[in-house]
């Protein structure tokens, strides 16, 4: 037979016709080693029940099937090994099937994980996409993976109007569910009935499965509208209601059910009956109906185009080799298929907490197309789950994350609870929810109370039979105090239905084992609260740290919590997970201060460096002993000039008048350093005009030659005791000045640039040009002309 590939439009469709057409020559792959491909390589599964591998040769049960982990997969590490390193704190490889989705909902999809395009998307080919415009393009090249199959219609919504009643006498409610019965069939509904105003008729509204018991489906619309309405018409002759019935609306699943359905109650405030003729008075009551009534009756059916797959690890995992773990997962199990993945980073995600974003750990989220460009599509079983973890511990250990599979047969841990089962209430740190029904409030509670649970078949009882063992021998390796506490924790919690079965001394030994575990948990809890007291401030990752150990420890108290102490329990819990929340509120105080202290930062630097640099030029062109008297009197001069102004703002009490005298006073002796020769106070003079005027007024006066000389050695015996008073005094209120902590902290001064940098001096010394008490007559006048000088010049700017 002669084969022409050009027949067929699609790629994916020539190959597989391709493949089709080698296999009927013979020359294709053995379908059984192409089925083992397209699952990702496992190994067939063993049977525990008959301890035999695929094509029935008979091996030991216990070293065959329970060795590898219950025979998943030859490459899955030994029970033993992953039990030690989970007591020895390595975390557990979450990999979750959220959902599926047709392909109608690949943009939204897409529009969640990568937060309507502002966090980056990877692709199978390892490029990223960002923003909307490049994720867009997705939706072109997997459109030929898509199906777009239509949803199954199972509910149905519709009105029935009746002429007149047949029995006015009789109830209602009865004669409306009569007709229906008849319309309808034994397909489960729910109406209500109000009579008309302005004749004998009434109208029925109601809400109706559309698949019957023999699997008979109703569209819901025109058509099925007739097919009912020739039903309530019955043959010719025979005597029926006048009605006319009609379909408005139909859906999908449970949820269009539910809400159909409590929008009829609450329109006739709880005037609605079943087909049995029951009472639905409320919206609870509806959510009951279509969830533990309706929901097995539906068989509905929604497309799976895309799933959706949650990649999770603890907190303080390491952000980069989580991404590269989660490539390679990626990479290895959907070889060949057309997958997006992001990241979603705490510290970096653009979602706000209260809206669902920054969860507390980090996670990866993976759009994947069930059907490859080969035709093949990913199966979704248990076995294939477990390898998926397998998969991802070993991705995981690969980037030095240390994790590993878990089952929650080998610790008794509850099912999970399914998003349809409960709504969030809590987004700060871990999310709390509430649950939709009473079944699901108990799933939900026992999960997170991580509540012993049980599996109860046969095969599943000799796989946690055998776990139990493992933790025993484990337990008795002496791989530590912390191995061993943990693996005799969980020796005590699979033991846990045994000691419900036998109250006697063995159930007596194991409570008074269970409640010493309980209060070593407490105890070590204690510690690590009252670790770090006074409180002291740490960085994120410390406090990722710590609140780790907290919650550790909260975790493992609460595996073994006795049941009267679980009041006590809650309040410790409580004051814990609050007192956490202290430590996380002054750790993000502490990141706002550190930015701010960061942005500083390079600028001071580049300050303290400019400062060096200016007093090495300085000492290169003035000489130090010049410098450092330039720099020390110049200190002078910016305290009482910062104390001014203080003063003016009110940031201190000071008296005015007397810092305005001592500056004066300075000022003046600045001049005659700058008089006597000291080139840097000169250069400094040139920026800064009260020094200017202080030198000019210095160099007038010793111009005056011999006479100012003369008048000074005259009166030095009698000006010299009053003057000496006059600068101790000035010393005195120097000494006994206000200093701010801002005075207390800064720097020297800058003798470059006196109003704004400072040089700090490279010694001690205290040298000046010429002794004080030389020129003391000198200073006063000098005083009184820089006063006189300043006052005329401030009148002159004012006016």
């Amino acid at each position: 037979m002669e084969f022409f590939l050009g027949a067929f439009e699609n790629e994916w469709e020539r190959r597989r016709a391709a493949l089709l057409h080698e296999r009927s020559l013979g020359r294709g792959k053995n379908l059984e080693e192409e089925e083992r491909r397209r699952r990702g390589g496992a190994v067939p599964t063993a049977s525990l029940s008959a301890g035999r591998m695929h094509g029935g040769a008979k091996r030991d049960r216990r070293s065959a099937g329970l060795r590898a982990g219950d025979g998943f997969g030859a490459r899955e590490p030994s029970m033993r090994s992953r039990f030690a390193s989970l007591a020895s704190g390595s975390q557990p490889a979450v990999v979750k099937m959220a959902s599926f989705g047709g392909g109608n909902r690949l943009g939204a999809m897409i529009g969640y994980i990568s937060r309507n395009g502002d966090v980056v998307v990877e692709n199978e080919r390892g490029e990223q996409l960002r923003g909307r415009d490049e994720l867009s393009t997705v939706r072109g090249e997997w459109d030929h993976l898509m199906k777009n199959r239509a949803e199954s219609r199972d509910v149905g919504s519709f009105v029935v109007e009746v002429k007149e009643q047949v029995d006015p006498a009789s109830d209602i409610h009865e004669q409306a569910r009569a007709i229906l019965k008849r319309g309808l069939g034994d397909r489960m509904f729910a109406f209500a009935a109000s009579p008309r105003t302005g004749d004998k008729g009434f109208t029925i509204e109601g809400v109706t499965v559309l698949r019957d018991s023999m699997g008979e489906r109703l569209t819901g619309d025109g058509k099925a509208s007739a097919i009912v309405q020739g039903r309530l018409d019955g043959d010719e002759g025979e005597q029926i209601v006048a009605t006319t019935f009609r379909f408005t609306g139909y859906g999908n699943g449970t949820d269009y059910g539910s809400a159909r359905l409590r929008d009829l109650i609450s329109r006739y405030q709880g005037g609605a009956h079943d087909e049995q003729g029951g009472v639905i008075a409320d919206a609870k009551q509806a959510g009951d109906v279509v969830q533990l009534t309706w929901r097995g009756s539906l068989h509905g059916r929604k497309p799976r185009d895309i799933m959706h797959v949650i990649l999770s690890a603890r907190a303080g995992t390491d952000v980069q080799a989580f991404r590269a773990a989660a490539r390679g997962f990626l990479a290895q199990e959907f070889a060949g298929y057309r997958y997006l993945f992001s990241l979603h980073d705490p510290s970096r995600d653009p979602k706000p907490e209260e809206a669902g974003g920054k969860r507390p750990h980090v996670h990866a989220h993976a759009i994947v197309a069930m059907r490859s460009d080969a035709g093949d599509r990913i199966e979704t079983t248990i076995s294939v789950f477990r390898r998926w973890r397998v998969t991802m511990a070993e991705k995981a250990r690969a980037h030095g994350i240390s994790m590993e599979m878990t089952d929650r047969r080998e610790r008794a841990s509850a099912a999970a609870y399914s998003k349809n089962q409960v709504r969030p209430t809590n987004r700060h740190g871990r999310t709390e929810h509430e649950a939709t029904s009473e079944a699901a409030q108990r799933r939900y509670d026992a999960k997170r109370s991580d509540r012993h649970s049980f599996t109860q078949t046969e095969r599943s009882r000799r796989y946690t039979d055998f776990a139990k063992q493992q933790w025993e021998a484990l337990a008795t390796e002496h791989g530590g105090e912390r191995v061993e506490s943990f693996a005799q924790s969980q020796i005590i919690r699979l033991e846990s239905e045994v000691m419900s079965d036998h109250p006697g001394p063995l159930g007596g030994r194991k409570t008074q084992s269970l409640r010493s575990l309980f209060t070593t948990h407490l105890v070590s809890l204690e510690k690590i609260i009252s670790r770090d007291e006074p409180m002291r401030q740490m960085s994120r990752s410390e406090f990722e740290a710590y609140e780790k150990r907290v919650e550790t420890a909260l975790f493992q108290a609460e595996r073994v919590i006795p049941a009267n102490e679980r009041a006590n329990f809650d309040e410790i819990a409580s004051a814990a997970r609050e007192h956490v929340s202290v430590r996380r509120e002054l750790m993000e105080l502490q990141e706002q201060n550190g930015e701010r202290i960061a942005s500083d930062e390079p600028r001071l630097r580049e300050g303290d460096n400019d400062a060096n640099v200016r007093w090495d030029e300085s000492v290169a062109r003035h000489g130090l002993r010049t410098v450092e008297a330039a720099n020390e009197i110049m200190l002078d001069v910016e305290h009482y000039r910062e104390a001014i102004d203080l003063a003016d703002a009110g940031e201190v009490k000071a008296n005015k008048a007397s810092l305005q005298a001592s500056l004066d006073l300075v000022i003046a002796r600045v001049g005659e350093l700058g008089a006597s020769g000291n080139t840097l106070i000169r250069e400094i003079a040139e920026v800064d005009h009260d020094l200017r005027i202080a030198i000019e007024a210095a160099e007038r006066s010793r111009q005056r030659g011999g006479k100012l000389t003369s008048q000074t050695s005259s009166s030095s015996g009698i000006k010299t005791s009053p003057t000496a008073l006059e600068v101790s005094h000035d010393r005195d209120d120097e000494a006994n000045r206000v200093q701010t902590e801002e005075e207390r902290g800064r720097p020297v001064a800058d003798v470059t640039q006196p109003s704004q940098d400072r040089i700090s001096p490279r010694s001690g010394d205290r040298t000046r040009s010429d002794p004080a008490q030389q020129h003391i007559p000198s200073l006063e006048q000098l005083q009184r002309e820089t006063g006189e000088r300043q006052e005329r010049e401030r009148g002159d700017r004012e006016r």
